[in-house]
């Protein structure tokens, strides 16, 4: 948590309800002054008081609701709306406070088929995203901390980030949450029921979340914002049901239709196995926003066409994973492609380039060949479907995973490699962000290096890396010379991240490998 003004008085919070209403109404959260009357209203009797403020709020267009949220969740907290003064506690008021100045969920919902009918779906993306931010569902103040750069390969530039944006839970946050019993509702993040969810100290409030109906291959969707953007627009896109994440032909329909809709947006899924899957395997979802990966500007390497099916090309791309890129106009033959590409992979198995789609495990036949696909709609009508093939098998050696982070990577990245990551954009965790400083005061010798002091202590997963770097450029750098070392480490380390987890290798024999997979499928190669 952090240091906070004194409480301010009850007479000051009359007159931050008002600025609070005012904000909402400029921001078109509050469609109406009945709205501002009833918002104003709500607020007073969430604050428990019975007067509103006797003038009008001063003249002011705020950036965003935090300035005035922060002394309202002070005020708040001294009165016993919350429990403790804690960031978890807070954030649980925040949400409450700001849902009380938003649109019902089917209001929301109403605006934005409205803005798309009369001005475009850009627009209605826009304004819906705008929202989540204005009402504090999307926390921009944190987002803001997360650290970014890109690192140069011969893919292209590779996106870093160093997520900061989910700050960590303190000590008395911890110890609540050992003593609260196990709860089943919401049953996840995804499900629609977290809709006007209050929140408790082990799950968030969602008052502030607004979503859209979709219908997908005639399934109900919803679309959303991430709470937490690690790229413009980040949004996810979510089954109407609890129900686990599957890779099927119905998938790359979905997300065709997807794109059909949101033409400006790319979408996305994780694989469906665990290692190679995303953080979220028990509810069916997709990752969709307005950003250029890296990996959708790196260069094609290998074309193939079906001689059958004419105007659709397959295409191998330079990038450390394995990515089959199906392009063409008619959207069926690019789906019923991908369909036979699945089916294909699926079964598939490659002794020489150690990918097996099967194992037996007490006398059960486990699947470990999938899929993580990506759609577009480019601006010339073409159905663009990247097929990034995955295989989540173990062994001794890597017990982690073969095509996972190798152990070597762990102490940068030892989460699976998702949709996000795939793409050519790293989420690192926190903790490097102190641990990279703590680094940087060795190499330019701020703090002296003591071999034994670092293996025994917070930085002992870094020892022989922090250990290579010191022989290599000493302990006498510049603060620069050493933080652009650290990012253009972290940024190779990455490279080395996605070149494990690709099943076939960047070598001439892994490249034969993969041609020869493609060929299996009856492609012919053209260049």
């Amino acid at each position: 948590m952090t240091e906070h003004q004194s409480v301010p008085s009850a007479g000051d919070v009359l007159i931050l309800i008002e600025r609070l209403v005012q904000f909402a109404a400029q921001r078109g959260m509050l469609a109406s002054l009945l709205d501002e009357y009833g918002a104003r209203n709500a607020l007073l009797d969430l604050f428990r008081l019975s007067e509103a403020y006797g003038g009008p709020a001063p003249e002011e267009r705020l950036d965003s609701a935090g300035p005035l949220l922060e002394p309202l969740l002070d005020y708040g907290s001294s009165i016993g709306l919350i429990p403790d003064n804690t960031l978890t506690f807070r954030d649980l008021l925040d949400a409450r406070i700001m849902g009380l100045l938003m649109p019902r969920p089917s209001e929301a919902v109403a605006q934005f088929k409205r803005t798309a009918q009369q001005q475009g779906i850009k627009k209605a993306t826009d304004d819906l995203y705008r929202l989540s931010i204005d009402s504090n569902y999307i926390r921009m103040d944190r987002i803001a901390k997360n650290q970014y750069w890109e690192h140069p390969t011969n893919y292209g530039k590779l996106e870093i980030t160093i997520n900061l944006s989910k700050p960590e839970k303190d000590p008395k946050e911890i110890a609540v949450l050992k003593t609260m019993a196990q709860s089943h509702y919401p049953k996840c993040l995804l499900c629609p029921d977290n809709i006007g969810y209050a929140g408790r100290a082990d799950h968030p409030a969602r008052q502030n979340l607004r979503v859209v109906p979709l219908e997908l291959q005639g399934d109900a969707w919803y679309f959303q914002y991430s709470p937490y953007v690690y790229y413009n627009e980040h949004s996810i896109v979510f089954h109407s049901k609890h129900v686990p994440m599957r890779i099927t032909r119905d998938t790359f329909a979905r997300l065709l239709d997807f794109v059909d809709e949101f033409p400006h947006y790319f979408i996305g899924s994780n694989a469906d196995l665990p290692i190679v899957g995303g953080s979220i395997l028990n509810h069916d979802h997709f990752q969709a926003g307005r950003h250029v990966f890296p990996m959708e500007i790196a260069p094609i390497e290998q074309t193939f066409v079906d001689q059958s099916v004419p105007g659709l090309t397959f295409s191998t791309v330079a990038w450390p994973m394995s990515v089959i890129r199906l392009s063409g106009n008619d959207k069926a033959s690019v789906l019923e492609a991908a369909g036979q590409i699945l089916s294909a992979w699926r079964e598939y198995s490659d002794a020489d380039a150690d990918i097996r789609a099967f194992t037996e495990k007490d006398g059960e036949r486990i699947s470990h060949n999938t899929i993580t696909p990506i759609a577009r709609l480019r601006d010339n009508g073409q159905y663009e479907l990247d097929l990034v093939l995955r295989n989540n098998r173990t062994s001794a050696e890597h017990p982690d995973g073969i095509f996972h982070p190798h152990a070597h990577l762990h102490h940068i990245k030892k989460e699976n490699i998702g949709l996000i990551e795939v793409m050519g954009l790293a989420v690192l965790p926190g903790r490097l962000k102190s641990e990279l400083e703590q680094i940087a005061s060795l190499l330019t010798g701020d703090i002296a290096y003591d071999s034994t002091a670092v293996q025994g202590g917070a930085l002992g997963k870094h020892a022989n890396w922090i250990e290579a770097m010191i022989a290599e450029h000493g302990t006498s750098l510049m603060q620069e010379q050493a933080e652009a070392l650290l990012t253009d480490e972290v940024g190779s380390k990455f490279l080395e991240v996605l070149g494990d987890a690709g099943v076939y290798k960047r070598t001439v024999e892994g490249q034969e490998a993969f041609s020869r997979f493609m060929q299996s499928v009856g492609l012919a190669r053209t260049s």
